[in-house]
């Protein structure tokens, strides 16, 4: 009897050892090429293959997205500071960056650089050293917080924005061991960056660009008293970058129906008309894989544009007409670009829609259970 029973036990923690391992969950399935969308309340994390959503996360607030430089994951802009997704897998990490009023993120080459607006802290890293924890990167504080954005570039030189709380001037450049090596003040309400072909940083000022090469800083101004060029877009492939371009120093809200193209290299600015009666806004901007300029317009059409020539060369229609809010925080149609594709976020129908950029076809599209407002993903 006691051998059988024995035999028994011995069999009952054999059956539950079974049920015990068939009970737990198996690992989930990393997304490809995972893309965020943000929604009031949290983050839907897409395969950027088919388009479905993989994970939601759930998240209070308004948060924004940005590409974190490596191919998992995704910096999310909260309340209380920058924090790392992992997209891949669908989960928020402990890895964070804490400081009121997170700011801009900015990739080159191999560096991600935060900008924490309410500390004036940059934190520049290698993005590759996420997978391991938080990276002990370089740091540097501006004297006075403001609303700032800082670039470093292949040389360890960090080109950094002067500012306070009221008014920002123009930049400074640091190199590698934190001397200051240039600076320029002449930059009226300095805002945004973009890097153009041989390594020419471009920041947005109130009547022109400040421009940084070659150790030393150059202004290009647009002619007019007040051209406000805040949002600009680069690409390796181009010495020439798209902006922005507003007119209206009192407008509550003005619908930019212009473009800037900046040249680089010949040190101009290009100023190039919408089509007729089409406007766009900060989130409309993007570049093609070779470095096309793309625009997002409010007839919901993407908008591609030779940056050399300033041509019209393709419209292609994505979205319904739509019309910018004046919160900017509120959703309206959003672009991403990654590689030879273009997402675009449709918050009217709660959809978001792939473009394949060599043919203006919309390849794929999905619906989402809430409206979606911010674009990002994954970019190595």
């Amino acid at each position: 009897m006691k051998k059988q029973l024995a035999a028994l036990a011995a069999a009952g923690l054999t059956l539950g050892a079974c049920a015990s391992e068939a009970a737990e969950p198996a690992a989930a399935t990393p997304v490809t090429n995972p893309l965020t969308v943000t929604y009031d309340g949290g983050i839907h994390v897409l395969d950027g293959e088919t388009l479905k959503v993989a994970h939601t996360v759930a998240l209070d607030g308004f948060n924004r997205v940005n590409p974190a430089g490596n191919d998992t994951n995704v910096f999310v802009s909260t309340a209380d500071g920058f924090r790392v997704l992992d997209a891949a897998a669908g989960r928020m990490t402990d890895i964070a960056y804490p400081g009121a009023k997170p700011g801009h993120v900015v990739r080159h080459g191999d560096r991600t650089i935060l900008f924490t607006d309410g500390t004036g802290e940059v934190n520049s890293f290698d993005p590759a050293e996420l997978a391991k924890g938080k990276p002990q990167g370089r740091q540097y504080t501006t004297v006075t917080p403001h609303h700032g954005v800082a670039v470093e570039l292949p040389d360890g030189t960090l080109v950094v924005t002067l500012g306070t709380e009221e008014s920002r001037s123009g930049a400074i450049a640091l190199d590698a061991s934190g001397k200051e090596i240039a600076r320029n003040e002449q930059c009226p309400g300095v805002h945004g960056e973009a890097v153009a072909r041989g390594e020419v940083v471009a920041l947005g000022c109130e009547d022109g660009v400040l421009l940084f090469s070659d150790g030393q800083f150059a202004k290009v101004d647009s002619g007019a008293e007040y051209s406000r060029i805040g949002n600009q877009a680069g690409s390796d492939a181009s010495p020439i970058l798209l902006g922005d371009y507003k007119v209206e120093p009192e407008a509550e809200l003005e619908r930019p129906e212009q473009f800037s193209l900046i040249d680089t290299a010949a040190k101009s600015i290009k100023v190039v008309p919408m089509p007729s009666g089409v406007s766009y806004s900060f989130r409309s901007l993007g570049r093609g894989p070779k470095g096309e300029a793309l625009i997002l317009g409010t007839d919901g059409k993407l908008h591609v544009t030779d940056p050399a020539t300033g041509t019209l060369t393709a419209s292609w229609p994505v979205v319904g007409a739509w019309t910018e809010p004046l919160d900017w925080q509120q959703p309206r149609p959003a672009l991403f670009v990654r590689g030879g594709d273009a997402y675009v976020t449709e918050p009217a129908t709660k959809e978001v829609h792939r473009v394949d950029l060599a043919t203006g076809t919309v390849t794929g599209s999905v619906t989402l259970d809430a409206i979606p407002n911010e674009i990002s993903g994954v970019v190595s």
